[in-house]
């Protein structure tokens, strides 16, 4: 049986209910998160600026790139004084974790071939957290697509009015702007943020990235404090094998 979008219950594998969300309720969901977020590309514009770079280049970052943690460690990482390669270093292994996206939503959403290249590019955090919600294939693509889409439009529309802003302001430093990039990206990780083990990782790569801020150029930190996951991966790794070598002994 198909989805009808109208919230009916259809019946799934082996009989079991699945339910069916409404397309207008994934829309709605789809456009609150788009819109939210969308709209702090005013502060990546303003940080942009006020870091150095030009409005078009600004522009061309939020266009090109599309995805928020990158763009704000790469001109975090300039705005330093960091050596660009290494900011660009810092911003893609940031970014590596959208390949991983994609391989997942490539099952959910299984689009045409002629439609995956302009679909990964809006591969982000907002576009899979949203269709991952969905109950079934027709939702998760509708989700993507228009949470995709709002976001994309907005981002780099309020990034080009963020950077004319700056520019229009001077320095942003006098007016505090400059932390409003840091601020929002906090404020998008922190939800995120949901077991014991998640924090741990947050909590080890803030310790390294700000401990070895004094000892080390701008723009490594952030590479080092990236060993943070690995490192708990590592360890919850140890402990999963440690509790199961325990439970075969008492057997």
């Amino acid at each position: 049986m198909q989805a009808s979008g109208d919230g009916t219950v259809l019946a799934g594998p082996a009989g079991a209910s699945v339910p069916v969300k409404a397309d207008a309720a994934v829309v709605r969901d789809a456009l609150g998160v788009g819109v939210a977020v969308g709209l702090s590309g005013f502060a990546f514009g303003v940080t942009s600026v006020g870091a150095g770079l030009s409005v078009l280049q600004t522009c061309a970052l939020s266009l090109l790139v599309f995805t928020g943690a990158s763009q704000f460690a790469l001109v975090g990482a300039l705005a330093a004084g960091g050596n660009p390669f290494t900011a660009a270093a810092g911003a893609f292994f940031l970014g590596a974790r959208n390949a991983f996206y994609g391989l997942r939503l490539s099952q959910l959403l299984s689009l045409r071939r002629s439609v995956r290249p302009l679909a990964a590019h809006w591969v982000i955090d907002e576009t899979t957290a949203v269709a991952l919600a969905q109950p079934d294939r027709r939702s998760a693509r509708i989700g993507f697509t228009v949470t995709g889409l709002t976001l994309y439009v907005l981002w780099n529309l309020t990034t080009l009015l963020g950077g004319i802003g700056a520019e229009a302001l001077g320095d942003t430093s006098a007016w505090g702007l400059d932390a409003a990039g840091p601020a929002v990206f906090l404020a998008l990780l922190a939800p995120m943020l949901r077991t014991a083990t998640e924090r741990l990782t947050a909590g080890l790569a803030v310790v390294l990235g700000l401990g070895l801020l004094p000892v080390l150029p701008a723009g490594v930190p952030v590479l080092v404090a990236g060993l943070a996951a690995p490192a708990m991966l590592f360890l919850e790794g140890r402990r999963a094998r440690a509790g199961a070598a325990g439970e075969e002994g008492e057997r």
